[in-house]
């Protein structure tokens, strides 16, 4: 009896510090997955990140650090590197399964915590414009200007350019126009540039400019550029107007815009 008692103070002894050690060490880990769970939560929240992405992550922290902390832990008593080394097969098999799952669900993550577009905003993904209107974790969902629904895996839209035009508060718009070679130029560019200046949205600076690029066939071509606030006119109704107004003031200032002239030769041949 003595000697039992004798043997398993012994073996107490030798398990009790690595339990102890253990035990504070899954505790430790506890607490700084708690801390960093909701530290991740308060700055994702902070940057205006998904409500779903950020619990989301707020969780895959916290449970990193309880899985991280737990194997620690278990390292004290046995080694779990052959256990782990068959979770990693086992995890690079799936993994390797579900590549095109998990670089979309990776990409949706960047997506959602980058925000390079949002809900409601105006914008061209991967070659498709049109208003966006669903960001899940996986795919996003664009209504095109023509009224399709599109839905594109967030892998293929994270590698190619994305263009936001709701965040643009400013947009230049050029107007291409032929004027007449018998015509005044400078008159013609200022008759354009003054047009533009009534047009709803219009900014001075940067100022209105015509530029007059090319010899056509029948006309002089120039460009009127100016730049207006979308947020008080619409792009293309801005556009549209400026169209109007040019026409108007060349009318009034007897510019000619004219049109493609050609002329046919026909030739009769008798029987």
């Amino acid at each position: 009896m003595d000697r039992f008692l004798e043997t398993l103070s012994e073996k107490a002894a030798l398990v009790l510090p690595n339990l102890l050690t253990a035990l504070a060490i899954f505790l430790v880990s506890l607490y700084l997955a708690g801390l960093l769970g909701k530290l991740v939560g308060r700055v994702l929240a902070k940057n205006k990140a998904d409500h779903e992405i950020t619990l989301l992550l707020s969780q895959v922290t916290r449970w990193s650090i309880i899985v991280f902390g737990l194997i620690t832990a278990l390292q004290r008593f046995f080694d779990v590197t052959a256990f782990l080394a068959g979770l990693g097969i086992l995890g690079f098999t799936v993994g390797f399964a579900m590549q095109e799952i998990m670089q979309n669900f990776v990409a949706g993550i960047i997506l959602l915590v980058q925000q390079p577009f949002s809900v409601g905003d105006a914008a061209e993904v991967g070659g498709y414009g049109g208003t966006v209107e669903v960001i899940n974790v996986r795919t996003t969902e664009i209504r095109t200007w023509d009224g399709l629904v599109v839905i594109l895996p967030n892998a293929s839209i994270l590698s190619n350019p994305i263009t936001n035009y709701t965040r643009a508060r400013r947009r230049r718009i050029e107007i291409p126009v032929g004027v007449g070679y018998g015509s005044d130029l400078e008159r013609a560019r200022a008759a354009a540039i003054e047009s533009v200046k009534v047009i709803p949205g219009f900014v001075e600076d940067p100022a209105p400019s015509v530029v007059f690029d090319a010899f056509g066939d029948s006309a002089i071509n120039l460009t009127v550029y100016f730049w207006v606030d979308v947020e008080k006119a619409g792009f293309l109704d801005a556009k549209d107007a400026a169209v109007r107004q040019i026409k108007a003031a060349f009318d009034k200032q007897g510019i000619d815009i004219p049109f493609p002239v050609r002329t046919v030769y026909m030739r009769s041949e008798n029987g």
